[in-house]
């Protein structure tokens, strides 16, 4: 059986939306100029600039007396509560089981709130296998994600495979690093990268699918 391994945020689930509206929320809960919003955004840094780094931030530039750990913990928990899943997802990823493909995610991040977002929009149900760095102890790219994903499909990436992320480092150049072949989610960005090209690039779940299909293990 064919293995494929997807990332999480902004692969199966956009990050980029619920982040917005968290950052009109807090804006607009706090009184503060529109503008600051934008701030927000580039503080984030598409989610990369770990939690209590970007929040800690946050709390400077606003003068917030609340502790930095019950920051962290609302921040999480709002974004999970505007987490949305495009309904073509699970269609697409339910496509891939009938047709024998063994489905995992490889997530890096919280495992608390990483599994609240999975348990959240359902794709428990459409899926065979979770990884989370957090539980793991390593994060991607390292290779042990990829292996640990592929086991709990009862898979070995030394048979193939494929991952499909939209991080140069950590998605593509991670997978290919253990044997995968790879599709890029690019998110309206142009392939820039020193590192070698990923084997499609695709806008959308959907899209992914269907050259995993044509293209198989």
């Amino acid at each position: 059986m064919p293995l494929v391994i997807f990332d999480l945020d902004n692969t199966l689930l956009d990050r980029e939306v619920p982040f917005r509206r968290w950052a009109t929320q807090f804006v607009a809960e706090h009184g503060l100029a529109p503008g600051e919003v934008q701030w927000l955004v580039n503080a984030d840094g598409d989610g990369f600039v770990p939690r209590p780094r970007f929040l800690t931030a946050v709390r400077e530039r606003y003068g917030l007396d609340e502790p930095l750990d019950v920051l962290v913990t609302s921040f999480r928990e709002q974004i999970v509560a505007l987490v949305e899943l495009d309904p073509q997802v699970p269609l697409a990823l339910d496509r891939l089981r009938r047709e024998g493909w063994r489905v995992a995610i490889a997530t890096n991040g919280n495992t608390a709130q990483q599994s609240a977002k999975i348990r959240r929009t359902g794709l428990e149900s459409h899926i065979d296998a979770l990884a989370i760095s957090e539980e793991v102890g390593v994060a991607k790219p390292d290779p042990r994600m990829f292996q640990v994903a592929a086991q709990r499909c009862e898979a070995r990436l030394e048979d193939g495979g494929w991952m499909v992320g939209d991080c140069p480092v950590r998605d593509v150049a991670g997978g290919r690093d253990v044997g995968l072949r790879t599709i890029w989610m690019r998110r309206g960005r142009t392939w820039d990268s020193i590192i070698h090209a990923p084997d499609a690039i695709v806008d959308d779940v959907t899209a992914a699918v269907a050259a995993l299909t044509i293209q198989g293990c």
